[in-house]
């Protein structure tokens, strides 16, 4: 039989957390992230404001979390849809899926990590490196999808491929990845999210247009050679 190995302190330091950041997600959703306090918290909390210092030493740790575990579901997300899914354009479009239902699901999450950023924030190197847990995965689907090199008929390069050969950084764990699926996964990433970001700001709203059909429409459009 096996048990928690946490002592009932931490146990009890944990569950703070949790409702800190509880009560930080519905100040975000009332007011903006720019406008989190962790002051606010402690009084809805009944604490007071160095009490809850101790769980969380400044507004940037406690948005640094809240990133951090949006990132991470996603993440997870990704890595379990490209674990289930078949090779090729069904894994790359099981992706977009995805995508679109963990943003629909709690828009204020999506907004706080693809939106506006925080004034004042910077995210620290390991939220960095789970947001590479995406691209790798997504780089992963475009290798599948995106044509050989020697595919490609034999034409002036445009700038960004030019650009894009010397600029490899951001492929990570992928450093060989050919230009083709580099190219398709920034078409993928940057097109879908501006479709995702104007649905969840309300754009669409009075246009009489159906926002999932155009998602899927843009999907079918990178997909499909």
């Amino acid at each position: 039989m096996t048990g928690s190995t946490k002592t009932p302190r931490e146990r009890y330091r944990q569950q703070v957390r949790e409702e800190v950041k509880e009560k930080a997600w519905q100040q975000i959703a009332g007011s903006g992230a720019s406008a989190l306090s962790l002051n606010a918290i402690a009084k809805q909390m009944g604490m007071s404001g160095p009490a809850l210092y101790r769980y969380f030493a400044n507004r940037d740790e406690l948005i640094t979390e809240l990133i951090r575990d949006a990132y991470r579901s996603l993440a997870d997300a990704f890595i379990a849809a490209a674990g289930s899914g078949g090779a090729g354009r069904p894994g790359l479009t099981g992706l977009a899926e995805v995508l679109r239902r963990w943003a629909l699901a709690d828009p204020h999450r999506y907004f706080l990590v693809y939106g506006t950023p925080v004034p004042g924030y910077h995210a620290p190197a390991d939220v960095t490196a789970i947001a590479s847990e995406l691209m790798a995965v997504l780089l992963d689907a475009c290798a599948t999808v995106a044509p050989a090199p020697a595919a490609i008929p034999d034409t002036e390069p445009h700038a960004f491929e030019e650009h894009l050969a010397a600029h490899r950084a951001w492929a990570g764990s992928h450093p060989e990845a050919p230009p083709p699926a580099l190219r398709l996964a920034l078409t993928f990433w940057s097109r879908l999210h501006g479709v995702l970001s104007l649905e969840l700001a309300g754009h669409f709203t009075g246009m009489g247009l159906d926002p999932a059909l155009l998602f899927d429409a843009e999907v079918d459009r990178l997909v499909k050679p």
